[in-house]
């Protein structure tokens, strides 16, 4: 219970916070959508940046650490997609997008301070790793999935450029992509530049969390209860096991396994809720899965750091 107080509690007081001040109107929708406005488009995309932009790619990007996480996640969108087709009768749309909420976890606004506070600043390298792939990854796999399904009796060419276009326009994926291209080529960057950086990063894991407990109070649970709870339990259960088992038979080492394994538990992130409501499909399943599974990951985390070495 020790890990539960010194590392979870903090991140969800920070989160309660954020639901406590919207849900007393100390803060309205539209300052809760500045905030998150200003962590999704700015600071997050300052912090991913300069995390790949600074990262050791030779020691970072293990592939049996990637397998791991990335075999998890997908079996995760695999059962969601035909769970929801097979068991809840789901149409083919709702079926992507339910699926996507089991494919993306909470790597950044969970993820990262959980690790942080359990095992230190310096054991982030391999949940950076994880990171640098997260978007582009799964943004690929669930827009060009539901492209392809929308445009089905159309031209393939056309589903991909839709999927090109709609992933190159997020601004985590182009903020990964400028980090590779400045820690590829070795290209400097000015002193103050990386000042101004590094205080744009301090911001945004507290304005993040704040601002997500101010839309999870917008998601309360409404219906598809069912759904709901299948789609969560493959997102804190089946993702973490999945991913623990492989990174322990592919000889992870533990510092990696530590960073694959947490961010495997966490809870679907916003990212779920946003790509549902681009489609507007299964919005509701989506919304509360995120409230949901972001409660859950209190008992879920926890178990997990009593588990790992």
């Amino acid at each position: 219970m020790q890990a539960l107080a010194d590392v979870i509690l903090p991140v969800f007081l920070v989160i309660g916070f954020g639901y406590v001040a919207r849900w007393r109107k100390l803060i309205t929708d539209a300052q809760v959508d500045g905030v998150v406005w200003f962590t999704q488009t700015f600071a997050i995309p300052c912090l991913l940046f300069v995390a790949i932009a600074r990262l050791d790619l030779g020691q970072e990007f293990n592939w049996r650490l990637l397998v791991s996480f990335y075999t998890g996640a997908i079996a995760g969108f695999t059962l969601g997609f035909w769970g929801a087709r097979l068991i809840f009768k789901r149409d083919w749309e709702d079926c992507v997008a339910i699926g996507f909420v089991a494919l993306f976890s909470n790597s950044v606004l969970l993820g990262l301070p959980i690790t942080e506070r359990a095992y230190g600043a310096d054991a982030l390298g391999p949940n950076y790793a994880i990171i640098a792939a997260h978007s582009p990854i799964c943004y690929a796999i669930g827009i060009t999935t539901m492209e392809m399904i929308r445009n089905r009796g159309g031209r393939l060419r056309d589903s991909a450029a839709r999927a090109f276009s709609a992933m190159f326009r997020n601004a985590l994926v182009i903020a990964i992509g400028l980090g590779f291209v400045v820690n590829l080529t070795g290209l400097p960057m000015p002193g103050v530049l990386n000042q101004a950086l590094d205080m744009m990063v301090r911001a945004a894991l507290p304005a993040a969390l704040f601002g997500l407990g101010g839309v999870l109070y917008l998601y309360r649970p409404e219906g598809d209860l069912r759904t709901i709870g299948f789609v969560v339990a493959l997102s804190l259960v089946v993702h973490p096991v999945i991913t623990f088992g492989l990174a322990y038979a592919l000889g992870v080492s533990t510092e990696a396994m530590r960073s694959a394994v947490i961010t495997a538990a966490m809870a679907p992130g916003v990212n779920a809720y946003v790509f549902a409501n681009m489609y507007g499909r299964a919005k509701r399943v989506a919304a509360s899965a995120v409230l949901i599974g972001t409660a859950g990951v209190m008992v879920t985390g926890w178990f997990w750091l009593q588990i790992l070495p």
